[in-house]
C-alpha cells in the first residue's frame, strides 16, 4: 500500500480527512481535518500507528534500516484552524518547513463543508 492508500483507509475508519499529504527530503506533512471530539494527540497517534504498521507489514526490511526500528519520531507539530490561522496559513506553514523545491504533494483535496 502507498502512503496515500493507507491514509484513505484511515479516512474510512475514523472521522479524519486528509486535505493534503506532502513529503520533502525526509519528512511527511499532513494537513488534516477532523471532528472536535478527537484531540490533536489522538489524531497523531492514529495516523502514526496505522501508517507505521502498514509500512512495516508491506516492507519489513524498512524496520532494519531505521534507528531503533522506529518509523516516526516522537515529535510533531500541530496547529488548529482559528481566527489566528486558517487552512491557507497552515498549509503555507507546512510547505515552508522543508525545502520548497523538494516538497512533493502526494494528495490534495478540498476542506469538507459543515453545512
Amino acid at each position: 500500500m502507498t502512503l496515500k492508500e493507507i491514509c484513505l483507509e484511515i479516512e474510512k475508519r475514523y472521522q479524519i480527512h486528509f486535505l493534503e499529504i506532502g513529503t520533502d527530503n525526509n519528512h511527511v506533512h499532513f494537513l488534516i481535518q477532523s471532528v472536535p471530539m478527537y484531540s490533536s494527540t489522538k489524531i497523531i497517534t492514529i495516523v502514526k500507528s496505522i501508517t507505521a504498521k502498514e509500512v512495516f507489514k508491506g516492507h519489513p526490511e524498512v524496520r532494519e534500516k531505521l534507528w531503533g526500528g522506529e518509523f516516526w519520531t516522537d515529535g510533531y507539530y500541530v496547529n488548529t484552524v482559528s481566527r489566528f490561522g486558517d487552512e491557507t496559513t497552515i498549509s503555507k506553514y507546512v510547505k515552508e518547513q522543508g525545502v520548497e523545491k523538494e516538497y512533493n504533494v502526494l494528495h490534495k483535496t478540498q476542506q469538507l463543508a459543515l453545512f
